[in-house]
């Protein structure tokens, strides 16, 4: 998972409103649990959701790729991070919300690691506290055979990159191929994207195992691919 383009990452989405998605987020947050002040981001990548939560509250990052993890604590140097597996991990603490975002959820693939990470993230949770866990697609939404292409046009950063929608089983499958051209060279390689595919009533029977309740659904403009959140009792 983006050991080749961990240094790309924030330049292949910056298609991504970030700023949006957390204003709205905020938002949520402050309506189901106003005074909220404490946060973990699991699975949080580069940091581009934290650059902008961190001035909210006391914000954490947690996630299993060392090379995201370094350009994160660039974008985020007051930020603390951690690296761990969201099915497993273990930091001796607990937030008011803890969020699991950009379908990140996807790559423990398995429905036993969905279920671990439920928990891990549950107990990392404070009493009454909130989770929030932007899914990937259903099975019944995959767009199978498609063929998806992205670009990146900067002044010295050159871009192409494209993928036909596969699956295997309960598992969506991205091939990725890219073309990356600099100043200096044009490289060209392939990443390959493993993620889970889950229903409705799996996600939700995974939250209420890991003692969630109160477990509510939302899709608009901003969460696409929706927004599940549930409270810790």
């Amino acid at each position: 998972m983006f050991t080749k383009t961990a240094e790309y990452y924030d330049a292949l989405y910056h298609f991504i409103d970030y700023e949006n998605i957390c204003k709205h987020l905020h938002e949520l947050i402050q309506h189901q649990s106003p005074g909220t002040s404490s946060l973990l981001d699991v699975g949080c990548g580069t940091g581009r959701h934290l650059s902008h939560l961190q001035n909210l509250y006391q914000a954490e990052g947690v996630d299993i790729n060392w090379e995201l993890l370094e350009i994160a604590k660039k974008n985020c140097p007051a930020v603390t991070f951690h690296t761990g597996d969201m099915r497993s991990f273990e930091l001796n603490k607990s937030f008011d919300v803890v969020a699991c975002l950009f379908s990140s959820i996807g790559y423990v693939k398995t429905e036993t690691g969905l279920n671990d990470s439920l928990q891990s993230m549950t107990r990392h949770l404070n009493n009454n506290g909130l989770l929030l866990l932007e899914p990937w697609i259903w099975p019944e939404d995959y767009w199978l055979g498609k063929i998806t292409a992205n670009f990146v046009d900067r002044h010295e950063l050159k871009i192409s990159w494209m993928y036909i929608s596969e699956r295997y089983d309960d598992i969506s499958v991205f091939d990725i191929k890219y073309m990356v051209g600099t100043p200096t060279s044009i490289e060209q390689f392939s990443e390959r994207h493993e993620m889970g595919l889950w229903t409705d009533a799996q996600y939700r029977t995974a939250m209420e195992k890991a003692g969630l309740h109160d477990i509510q659904y939302i899709k608009n403009e901003t969460f696409r691919r929706g927004l599940y959140y549930g409270r810790k009792h």
